[in-house]
Order: structure tokens, then C-alpha cells, then sequence
């Protein structure tokens, strides 16, 4: 036991703050779609619903007239909930994107990530290091996320060897947060009990998230698995959520790359929702030539616009979304198509298709269910490592473990200097 008493010690005292850091930063991100939609309605929901929304073409091409030569529309992402705007994605800048209300044709904004969790999202990722976390080389914030979460995996299994002897003894006690014995009994209780009441969320949120962190790690990760790890195939991966930021993992970084809890996550939960989320977008086959422009706001939906690089789009969508009739969202690209899939626990989970451009017909499709394991495996890591995989139970479960998870150090810091001064005051008294 001295030695797990040591091991618990001396790894927490210098790796503590940045544990606490790094769980309440993640916390902080765990509901981040949810408040971003709450804060920008405007841009997120519809003013009014019409009695049906105008064809995709000609929101497409509504949106194109407002764009810069150099950026071009790569998608558009309809949502289940017909109060959502739709998401319509561009080439440029990374990730970007704009809403624009399908029912007026009125663009009610652009993507942009609130301040308060972009710099969440950097302090959890990269501890608010400056330096480019895609470019070459190590980065010291990155680098310190991963040894820090390691540590912390190392300090929880310690704690619980630590713990159970006595626990059996007197278990109440030890699973006990009460004033009984004053601030001092608080924050032991909140330290001891606490720390039980959280190790299983917080060992499933550091366990997975250490697969962004080293390269050694997440290749043995997957071998316990039973998956060999390849790289991402961007044709087969699920898309994230959306409306998340797309600075969330996916995977937070496979290899050095890109989160989106993004990606949301937010929300998109990423990988990604991840560094992750184009993460998820479809990334198409070209953007095929713009021959022509819509001829009229009367026409059918998808037809009379063979001369537009949207024309199919509306027909696609009809055609999927009567397949998927409760898909949460449906995306459509430059011949290319993804439907989430609603009911698997991975909200990256999709199946994809691909469209003729000028007939609209679709012909193929790659179910997710025959995708490769590695991609399946990524997305199952971001649900668990963000909650996602219950829905709002276990994202609220997340959040409080990640908070108790941020408290862990602190309390173990309040511990260990009450423990230090009791010595201190010992010694003197000797003298």
C-alpha cells in the first residue's frame, strides 16, 4: 500500500492543476451545441415555419451569389427538427459554414464558435498553447494534455486500490460527503467518495481520450479492441453532428492531425462532432461545372434545374429523407450524401450515398453497418469520450463526473498540505 500511496502522490502533486484543467475545460464542452443554438437563435432556428420550404437549388444558388470566387458550397445539412435552419457548408475557410432560413431564403448567419468555448476547447486540447496544433513538430500543450491524462489514469487506479481495503471495513464512511466533521471532513469526503463516484466516467472519458494524444496508445488501444488501426477514410466515416463546432474532435487528432464531445463536438457533439468536423461534411467528387442558374422560384422541386450544379440536390433529398423518414439529419454534396443514423448510440454513425449529378439517381450506397471497424471504433470512442452514446442522461452524467474529476486535485492538494503542516507542527514540537 505505501507504494500505491506514493505512486498517487507524487504523480498527482505536479500533473494536479492540469488535471483540473483539462476536466473542467471538457466539462465546460459537453453542452456546448445545446447553449450555442440557446445564444444564436437567430442564426439556428427559422422566424416562421412556411408551408414547405423553397427548393434546395435555389437556396444553394442564394447562397452562392454572397460568396467570394475563391470559396465555393460543398454541402448543405437538413435537420430532422423543421424549426433548424439548414446548414449550408463552404470550401473556405476551414470548416466554415452559413444558415439560411429554407422557408424566406433569408441567410441568417455565418458558423462562429463563442469565445468562451474556443478558449475552452484550446485549454483542453493544448492547455492554451499558441502553436499550431496541425503543423509538424511537438507541441508542448499537446504533449502535457497526454502525460497529464495518463497520470490521471494512473492516480484514479491507485486511488481505488487505496480505497477498497478500507472501504470493505467501513463503507458508508467512505462513500460519505457530509460536514459532519467540518470543511476538513468535506473535502476529505468530496476527495474519497467523490473520487468513487467518478472514477468510471472520468477512466472512460481519459482512456478514450489519450487515443488523440499519443500514437503508441491509440494502436494499442485498438488492438484491445480487436481492430487494426488504419487511417481515417474520410468516404466511409460518419459525419458529426452538424451544427457542431467543427473544431471538436473527431478524433482529436488521429495522428497530428485535428475532438468533433465538436470535433462537439457541440456539439457534433466533433471526433468532430472533431479538430474534427469538414469533418463529417461530404467531401464530394467536384464541384461540378455552373452552367446555368435556377429559372425561377415556381419551379418543381429538383426539376428545371439540369443546368445548375444544385438541380439534383432537392430530388436526392426527397428520395432519402422518404427512405429515412427519422434520420436527424440529412446531408446533401457535390454527388455524395449522407443520412445519420438516429438510434445506434454513435452520433457519427451515417450510411452514404452517392448520385448521379444530372439524373439524381442514386447509385451507390455503403451502409454503416459495412464499414470498416477502425471507422466504427472512431466514432464509438468520441460518443463515449463525450457522453453521447445515452443521449442527455449520460452527457449529464459526463458533465458532473467531469466536474467531480476537476475537484480531484484540489482536494487531494487540500489533503496533502494539512498532512504536511500536521508533520511540520509534529516535528517542532519535538524540538
Amino acid at each position: 500500500m505505501k507504494f500505491f500511496r506514493k505512486i498517487h502522490l507524487w504523480l498527482s502533486v505536479p500533473f494536479g492543476i492540469f488535471i483540473t484543467l483539462i476536466c473542467f475545460s471538457g466539462a465546460m464542452l459537453i453542452f456546448e451545441p445545446e447553449i450555442t443554438r440557446a445564444v444564436k437563435s437567430d442564426v439556428y432556428f427559422v422566424k416562421a415555419q412556411g408551408e414547405e420550404p423553397l427548393p434546395l437549388g435555389q437556396l444553394m444558388e442564394t447562397v452562392k451569389a454572397t460568396l467570394p470566387d475563391s470559396s465555393s458550397i460543398t454541402g448543405v445539412t437538413i435537420f430532422s427538427d423543421k424549426d433548424r435552419t439548414y446548414q449550408v457548408n463552404l470550401s473556405k475557410p476551414r470548416r466554415a459554414s452559413v444558415f439560411i432560413d429554407q422557408y424566406s431564403g433569408e441567410i441568417t448567419g455565418r458558423y462562429e464558435r463563442l469565445g468562451f468555448f474556443s478558449t475552452m476547447f484550446k485549454l483542453h486540447r493544448w492547455l492554451l498553447d499558441s502553436a499550431n496544433p496541425h503543423g509538424d513538430g511537438v507541441k508542448i500543450g499537446k504533449l502535457l494534455v497526454g502525460i497529464s491524462t495518463l497520470v490521471f489514469v494512473i492516480a484514479l487506479i491507485s486511488g481505488i486500490v487505496l480505497w477498497w481495503p478500507r472501504a470493505r471495513k467501513n463503507f458508508k464512511k467512505f462513500t460519505t460527503i457530509s460536514f459532519s466533521n467540518g470543511w476538513k471532513g468535506f473535502w476529505k469526503g468530496l476527495h474519497v467518495a467523490g473520487g468513487m463516484y467518478a472514477v468510471i466516467f472520468v477512466l472512460a472519458m481519459a482512456l478514450t481520450g489519450l487515443t488523440w494524444s499519443f500514437d503508441w496508445y491509440r494502436t494499442a488501444f485498438y488492438a484491445v479492441c480487436g481492430v487494426e488501426h488504419t487511417p481515417r477514410n474520410f468516404a466511409q466515416a460518419a459525419p458529426a453532428s452538424a451544427d457542431k463546432p467543427q473544431g471538436r474532435p473527431e478524433g482529436r487528432g488521429e495522428g497530428n492531425a485535428r475532438h468533433e464531445r465538436g470535433e462537439g463536438r457541440p456539439e457534433g457533439r466533433g471526433e468532430g462532432r472533431g479538430e474534427g468536423r469538414g469533418e463529417g461534411r461530404p467531401e464530394g467528387r467536384g464541384e461540378g461545372r455552373r452552367e446555368g442558374r435556377p429559372e425561377g422560384r415556381g419551379e418543381g422541386r429538383g426539376e428545371g434545374r439540369r443546368h445548375s450544379e444544385f438541380g439534383r440536390w432537392q430530388q436526392v433529398y426527397d428520395e432519402l429523407q422518404a427512405k429515412n423518414p427519422h434520420a436527424p439529419q440529412i446531408t446533401i454534396g457535390a454527388e455524395t450524401a449522407s443520412v445519420t443514423l438516429g438510434t445506434t448510440g454513435n452520433g457519427r454513425a451515417s450510411d452514404r450515398y452517392s448520385f448521379n449529378r444530372r439524373s439524381g439517381e442514386l447509385t451507390l450506397e455503403s451502409k454503416y453497418a459495412d464499414s470498416n471497424e477502425a471507422n466504427k471504433l472512431r466514432g464509438w470512442i468520441y460518443a463515449i469520450h463525450t457522453g453521447g452514446l445515452g443521449g442527455i442522461v449520460t452527457r449529464i452524467l459526463w458533465l458532473l463526473g467531469a466536474l467531480l474529476g476537476a475537484t480531484l486535485p484540489l482536494t487531494g492538494y487540500y489533503i496533502w498540505i494539512r498532512h504536511l503542516r500536521k508533520k511540520h507542527q509534529g516535528d517542532h514540537h519535538q524540538h
